[in-house]
């Protein structure tokens, strides 16, 4: 349960990125207090931001927190709930042969009402642990588990976009998984006039949200893609938002974007979210794409896609840790970010095995310094928090709402002590650090997230609330 607050002051070094920058401009945004106050309101707003010593005097008599550090909460854009426990699961080869061999199975048995009801208690109760506050989370094709999903999640006052994973064709061990096309939109419409917005009435302000989500364009067929279309038409206006895989696997002739090409005919993977799922890439139905649409991996784009994707102002989920453990390679950083695609990390669990969304951005920093030639980047540490916080909310459509420190904003943020972490507490106390100020922040940041480990996170806020999952 999340306990209720009233208004208070949090006083720790502040870090987050203010205002509404690209990726590219995160490091002239990147706020640093290090003695700061952090004051929310009862209605669990950001009433104030900056030095503790400057506290107005308003706030001088409210009870005052204390902690190492606060940082916005993080924003996951790309988990899957089904797959709590299939981390680190051996499958023997790469994407296609994962899903077969340990994916399929493991989430078939959420088919049983009980089960799945453990698996969002764990599920919500492993988010909250590791400062997850909102999360674009990939649902059950069950919809007791969804159900059970989201009335954990409000329970503990977290943030959740969910849909129920969308399957109408698909092999032999994806059998339980599988709808008609006409049930499968039934329960895609059912699922939002449940869910979505239930908690406020309207997505602008909601917690609680919903998702058209098929599994991918190999789970589906171009008649389901042009039901998907119709209904999403239908709902767009309301604030749904649609998520799916995109060109993550790229191995020759066997491989995921292989198979879409070669089953649907088009010229791209994105043709079949975009409405041209027939042969030659001919349209068939309506977009999929825009504001509150976004895309996993994005590993093997075309330049045309990159371009269309920034035209929607459709997101790209970026998942390195699973990349890497799946061997589908790397989302090339420079040449995405170039074509001014917002791109928001994902965890991407359970073909990423890191839940806490700072290890992610570790395998972020070091993916892409590793890119070959001009293509390698060390990626600041302004940007890495941008792509944990600020790119998420952006890529959610709710950053008017969190991501940051902005006044006005819900208070969605983490309070981490070092001293929880033995090795976090040491690195941060006695590594080296420039003369110049800014340069000494950016290696502080540096430091605490690619040092950060679970149990340095000691209190997890939405919208003013301590969240506390039993």
């Amino acid at each position: 349960m999340y306990e209720a607050s009233g208004s208070a002051v949090f006083r720790g070094h502040i870090f987050h990125i203010a205002d509404a920058p690209t990726v590219d401009q995160a490091r002239s945004h990147l706020v640093s207090v290090p003695d700061g106050a952090l004051v929310t309101t009862a209605g669990g707003t950001i009433a104030w931001v900056g030095p503790f010593a400057e506290l107005p005097t308003a706030f001088a008599a409210l009870p005052v927190t204390r902690t190492g550090f606060i940082l916005p909460g993080f924003v996951d854009t790309h988990i899957h709930f089904p797959q709590t426990y299939t981390t680190d699961a051996y499958g023997g080869g790469q994407l296609l042969e994962w899903l077969d061999e340990c994916v399929f199975p493991a989430e078939s048995r959420l088919e049983d009402p009980g089960f799945a009801r453990q698996v969002a208690r764990n599920f919500t109760r492993r988010r909250a642990s590791v400062g997850t506050t909102s999360a674009l989370v990939f649902g059950s094709a069950f919809a007791p588990a969804q159900d059970a999903l989201f009335e954990e999640t409000q329970a503990a006052g977290l943030r959740l976009v969910s849909g129920r994973g969308i399957q109408t064709v698909g092999t032999d061990s994806a059998a339980t998984l599988l709808t008609s096309e006409e049930q499968a939109l039934e329960l895609a419409a059912a699922e939002i006039d449940r869910w979505h917005a239930v908690d406020t009435g309207t997505a602008q302000t909601a917690l609680l949200q919903v998702a058209i989500v098929p599994r991918f364009s190999l789970s589906v067929t171009p008649t389901t893609l042009a039901g998907l279309g119709e209904l999403y038409d239908s709902v767009r206006g309301r604030g749904v938002y649609f998520h799916s895989h995109l060109n993550e696997n790229d191995r020759p002739g066997t491989g995921e974007i292989a198979a879409v090409r070669s089953v649907y005919g088009t010229k791209t993977y994105l043709d079949t979210y975009d409405g041209c799922f027939l042969p030659g890439s001919a349209r068939g139905g309506t977009s999929l794409l825009g504001r509150r649409s976004i895309l996993a991996h994005a590993v093997h784009c075309q330049d045309s896609e990159l371009a269309r994707l920034a035209d929607t102002g459709t997101s790209i989920a970026h998942c390195p840790t699973s990349q890497g453990f799946l061997g589908s390679g790397t989302m090339p950083w420079r040449r995405t970010t170039g074509f001014g695609v917002n791109v928001a990390i994902g965890t991407d669990v359970g073909g990423g095995d890191e839940w806490l969304v700072a290890r992610v951005l570790n395998d972020c920093y070091k993916a892409h310094l590793s890119e070959p030639g001009e293509a390698s980047v060390a990626i600041d540490p302004a940007a890495l928090l941008f792509t944990g916080t600020l790119a998420g909310a952006r890529a959610l459509d709710m950053e008017d709402r969190f991501g940051n420190f902005d006044l006005g904003k819900d208070a969605d943020f983490l309070l981490i002590d070092p001293d929880r972490w033995e090795s976090l507490a040491l690195v941060l106390a006695n590594a080296v650090r420039a003369d110049d100020a800014a340069l000494a922040a950016e290696q502080t940041l540096f430091a605490l997230l690619l040092a950060l480990r679970e149990p340095a996170i000691t209190g997890v806020y939405v919208r003013g609330r301590r969240v506390s999952v039993e």
